[in-house]
């Protein structure tokens, strides 16, 4: 089964799942709740240097180097510009050896709601701004649409994995 089906299956497996909604260039995303972490305010990041774009820089999380991907860097490959109201969302992802915990920057946190598996549909094949692949549906809310990402393909475990081995090399002293 693809990765999506297989996200799409899970995020249909409850009557209602809970998603925090957020906007990155005008546009509605979601991501499962059970991913979600925390909120933080943004704040300076630190960089580091030999980083893919996508990897805006890293923070200091209670005495832990944790990596903030821009998702605006990886979906249009265009780095978001911080605002007022910009947020890091701290996510944890599972993979089979351990937990991996990273923030994602986003323009701003808009709520939590629940959608019912029935209000949600399969990712479209074609006509969406960002790689299907990303997508584990369209979830519809009052009388527009919000794009549930695929957190594991987003997030790309192998990707981040090696990122993060990169990362312990940085002592959390050296981060702001």
């Amino acid at each position: 089964m693809s990765q999506n089906l297989l996200s799409l299956t899970e995020a249909q497996g409850a009557e209602e799942q809970q998603y925090l909604v957020f906007t990155l260039r005008g546009e509605l995303f979601a991501l499962g709740l059970l991913n979600v972490r925390e909120i933080i305010e943004y704040n300076q990041l630190t960089e580091v240097p030999l980083m893919p774009d996508t990897v805006r820089g890293v923070i200091n999380l209670r005495g832990a180097v944790v990596p903030v991907i821009d998702l605006s860097s990886s979906f249009w490959k265009q780095r978001a510009t911080p605002g007022k109201r910009t947020c890091i969302v701290i996510v944890e992802l599972d993979d089979s050896a351990k937990q991996r915990v990273m923030g994602i920057l986003v323009d701003s946190v808009n709520k939590v709601v629940e959608i019912p598996r029935a209000d949600i549909e399969p990712p479209p094949s074609f006509g969406t701004k960002i790689r299907t692949d990303f997508i584990a549906g369209m979830g519809k809310l009052d009388d527009h649409f919000v794009i549930i990402l695929n957190a594991a393909r987003v997030l790309s475990v192998e990707q981040l994995a090696a990122l993060q081995e990169d990362l312990q090399q940085v002592p959390a002293e050296a981060v702001a």
